[in-house]
């Protein structure tokens, strides 16, 4: 090919990237209103649930459940919330969409998928096996722990 066919392609590939991480922003920025907006909400409605008197016990004991199942959502959320704005940073800094394990590129249907992703599908994959690998040699030795323990007791 020639060189200003080569030139105009890479043109166009660029176009289409300078679209693509345009989008990725907007879609991130999105994401990270409707999770913050949540959030609120939760802490309006802990906040007005809080005022009602005149309860009894089961109710009581509901309502500080509904509160711990809400923190450990918010919880979650917070780290939804901290994760879009890494790949926010990596969008300026001019690494989104590059896998912090192998260097790669992640595909454009991963990130619309998960935008804020830090790892290909290889490197997500390898890395929960590798997760649950450890997880079964975790419970393993505790459970050799355990009949060691025991049988020691009965000696």
């Amino acid at each position: 090919m020639t060189a200003p066919i080569l030139a105009k392609r890479r043109n166009k590939q660029l176009t289409v990237r300078k679209a693509f991480l345009r989008r990725a922003k907007e879609t991130l920025l999105d994401m990270k209103a409707q999770v913050l907006r949540g959030i609120r909400d939760d802490m309006k409605e802990d906040r007005e649930g809080q005022k009602d008197e005149g309860r009894d016990t089961y109710d009581v004991a509901s309502e500080e459940r509904d509160r711990e199942i809400n923190y450990l959502l918010t919880d979650r959320d917070r780290g939804k919330v901290q994760s879009i704005d890494q790949a926010l940073e990596r969008l300026d800094e001019g690494t989104y969409g590059v896998c912090e394990s192998c260097e790669g590129e992640i595909t454009p249907e991963r990130l619309k998928a998960m935008p804020f992703t830090r790892l290909c599908v290889q490197c997500q994959s390898e890395r929960e096996v590798e997760a649950k690998r450890n997880r079964r040699m975790d419970d393993s030795s505790a459970f050799r722990r355990l009949g060691t323990s025991e049988g020691d007791e009965e000696g």
